[in-house]
């Protein structure tokens, strides 16, 4: 063989190892990728066409506000055209400035930041784009060190390229911001923008955008709350890098820089925003029976913390708002009142008669109803030495009606304490659909958690069941007009019981002739008492129960001073029935429930049932009226300038433990109950404890501020009068001519 020859297969071996030599980090890296992809357990294609994420369930209003949210990570996707372009383009100048120019995975980055992690530079920048970190996002990796960490980055670039077959360049986007965690139970640019800065993605200031961008480097590091400077720092970064690629002209950058890192943070509760007490009925019982009852395609339940359901109901933001500023109103200057009183009083806030054991006995009821209570048996300690622990002061904060107060209490005189506190129920409601419009189920959520409007059905409505009474007699064929005498009536009662004679509150109209309209408006109970006799209790229980009451009722004469104890719910429902013509209406909160895609997975519509004829239910409503222009509402007129056609009826209890009004206009019935926790809590003086004081004026300021309010569409008319002529007579006042010249007599204030 000659030289040239051999030489020349000499040269050929060498080009042959050089390309081995060149090639094989390829050939092992396709291999390995290859490997990875067919031999490990990646996502198929529907699972990145639906990758699991924990979406919040959101529960709006009827005018479409979001009320409130049930979350196991507060998030709720919006879309990519709901999202400023300030956002867009500081995440892509931040994190991926070539991401509209690759397929998930950018070799170019990648490459610089190999050779520079070589060099030991730290300003090369990362090699991951916005489509690998959401790669890791939804497919989170475990902490792996060595070939198990190149094994799952592998993965993540398969999962990239893989992503960006699946979505275009806009939905990854918005998948990552979705996706991201801006912690402090912001997850997702919606709640981030609304936690941090109180508005909405779209409406995101680039200064805001800058901030929230940076801090996906690492949120804890960067979080605003914690680390201002720190977050500012980060967010001027992130500006700057804005104006590197063209998205900012170096004025705007630097004035930019220069403003300061402003908050409008407000992290989420459930115990804030509006209704919360109706959000906790509807979470804990409304939509925990709908989910055990109603199943997913998959034949699983749903789960309102994940399955990002949305609710909608019928409460009106705008009257549900004012409900609770009336409430607020009211009830902060009626406890001045209650307190002014307890002053004086010996074992306050109990009332005088109430002795000893019977407060012990209800201090330590109130000990065994609290979480430290339940935490301390659970850990095995007697009841004797959880009671001397709930004597040791200890630093605590507490509610007030000028805000929280931080203080040093023993556990136990915080519970007196909170026994002295005045609660009320209120609930609203749309007569002709049942829609209820507001719920206000406490004076505050986060500190007095039990709910009076449904959930509380242990306590009298007094005179408020008197209507039930009156009712019963319409249909029997009573008129408003019909006089009776105002004496004393005694109910024979079963063998070995004495015979049942209520007395009247007082003995101003004792022995008058009085119209059943005089009667109902002064809530006279030798009337009453004679009704009942007449008709006997089962027969107003059963009417009662046609009008929606389903909390136990005993049929007995007693009955006729309201001694049954109904919920604000069924009350209010009951009353809506005389303003919708006769006919009960189930009172209904929720219209429909759609999933996540906005498909409805159910719609709700009220169960009804005619009660009473629309002639009768019309006399009703002008029977009621008198409450408010002669009786124990009228304080309506004077003091709250009402003058519209309003129904109603006031009821105080036993002691003035309760106070209660039921109110109805022609597009609106609402009751309210205010009373404090416990019966033995109560004002002394009737004309302070009395319904017309403790719970008519919550009425009053919610009505004023809903007729103030010419967005809500709501009539100061009359009643809508049957077109059927009415045989019964409704005019009185030829009746009334009497008692017209002695009004100083009548008992206009319960």
């Amino acid at each position: 063989m000659s030289a040239d020859k051999a030489k020349s297969k000499d040269n050929k071996k060498l080009i042959l190892w050089f390309w081995v030599l060149f090639l094989s980090p390829f050939i092992a890296l396709f291999l390995f990728v290859t490997g990875v992809r067919y031999l490990s357990d990646l996502p198929d294609t529907e699972t990145l066409q639906n990758p699991k994420t924990n979406l919040a369930t959101e529960v709006f209003s009827c005018d479409l506000k979001v009320l409130g949210k049930y979350y196991a990570e507060n998030r709720t996707n919006v879309k990519f055209k709901e999202i400023s372009p300030n956002v867009i383009n500081a995440l892509i100048a931040t994190e991926d400035a070539r991401f509209y120019k690759h397929s998930g995975v950018d070799i170019r980055a990648l490459g610089r930041a190999i050779f520079g992690a070589l060099r030991g530079s730290e300003s090369s920048g990362g090699g991951s784009t916005i489509t690998q970190q959401l790669a890791k996002m939804l497919f989170p990796r475990e902490d792996l060190h060595g070939l198990g960490l190149v094994v799952r980055k592998m993965k993540e670039w398969i999962i990239a390229v893989k992503l960006e077959r699946e979505y275009t360049k806009e939905e990854i986007i918005a998948m990552y911001l979705n996706k991201f965690d801006f912690i402090n139970s912001a997850v997702g640019i919606k709640s981030a923008a609304q936690i941090y800065f109180g508005t909405t993605p779209d409406a995101l200031k680039l200064e805001q955008a800058a901030m929230l961008v940076g801090m996906a480097k690492n949120p804890s590091m960067f979080n605003p709350n914690r680390f201002a400077d720190r977050s500012k720092g980060r967010r001027n970064t992130v500006l700057q890098q804005m104006n590197k690629y063209d998205y900012l002209s170096d004025k705007q950058c630097d004035s930019l820089q220069a403003l300061p890192l402003t908050l409008n943070f407000h992290p989420e509760s459930h115990n804030d925003g509006l209704a919360p007490y109706f959000r906790e009925y509807l979470r804990d019982v409304f939509l925990k029976n709908w989910c055990e009852e109603n199943l997913k395609p998959d034949g699983k339940k749903y789960n309102i913390y994940r399955d990002g359901l949305k609710i909608y109901t019928t409460l009106d933001s705008r009257m549900q708002k004012y409900a609770e500023e009336a409430v607020t109103s009211h009830l902060s200057a009626l406890q001045q009142d209650f307190f002014k009183e307890c002053s004086h009083k010996r074992n306050a806030p109990f009332a005088w008669n109430v002795n000893k054991q019977e407060i012990k006995d209800i201090m330590i009821q109130g000990i065994k109803r609290s979480g430290r209570y339940r935490a301390l048996k659970k850990s095995g300690l007697p009841f004797d030495e959880i009671e001397k622990q709930f004597k040791v002061p200890i630093p605590m904060t507490i509610f007030t009606w000028k805000g929280e107060k931080d203080t040093v209490m023993s556990p136990m005189d915080s519970i007196k304490y909170y026994k002295g506190y005045l609660q009320t129920g209120f609930m609203s409601v749309e007569p002709q659909t049942g829609y209820i419009k507001a719920w206000v189920g406490g004076i505050n959520h986060k500190y007095f958690q039990y709910d009076h409007v449904q959930i509380g059905h242990a306590r009298q409505v007094g005179s408020t069941f008197k209507p039930f009474i009156y009712a019963l007699a319409i249909q029997e064929g009573y008129s408003p007009c019909y006089r009776l005498p105002n004496v004393k009536t005694c109910i024979d009662m079963p063998a070995g019981q004495p015979a049942y004679c209520p007395d009247n509150s007082d003995d101003k109209l004792n022995g008058r002739m009085l119209t059943l309209q005089q009667a109902l408006a002064n809530s006279v109970n030798y009337i009453s008492a004679y009704l009942i006799k007449q008709f006997g209790p089962q027969a107003v229980v059963n009417l009662a129960r046609r009008m929606g009451v389903v909390s136990p009722i005993d049929p007995v004469p007693a009955i006729c001073l309201g001694t049954p104890e109904i919920s604000v719910f069924e009350m209010v429902g009951a009353n809506a029935t005389f303003a919708n013509k006769g006919t009960w209406i189930q009172p209904t909160f929720v219209t429909r429930i759609e999933d996540k895609n906005g498909k409805v997975l159910a719609d709700f519509s009220p169960n009804t049932e005619e009660v009473l004829s629309e002639e009768k239910a019309y006399v009703m409503l002008k029977l009621m009226q008198g409450v408010v222009q002669i009786g124990t509402g009228v304080r309506l007129r004077y003091r709250y300038k009402l003058d519209m056609p309003i129904a109603g009826k006031t009821g105080t209890t036993q002691n003035n433990s309760d106070g209660w009004f039921m109110g109805i206009t022609p597009d609106l019935v609402s009751g309210c109950w205010t009373g404090a926790e416990d019966r033995a809590v109560h004002f002394d003086r009737t004309d302070m404890g009395q319904g017309a004081n403790m719970a008519l004026p919550i009425w009053a300021l919610y009505m004023k501020k809903v007729y103030a309010d010419k967005t809500i569409k709501i009539s100061k008319g009359d009643f809508e009068k049957p077109e059927k002529k009415i045989n019964i007579e409704m005019d009185c006042s030829k009746y009334n001519k009497e008692l017209e010249s002695e009004k100083e007599d009548f008992n206009t204030e319960e």
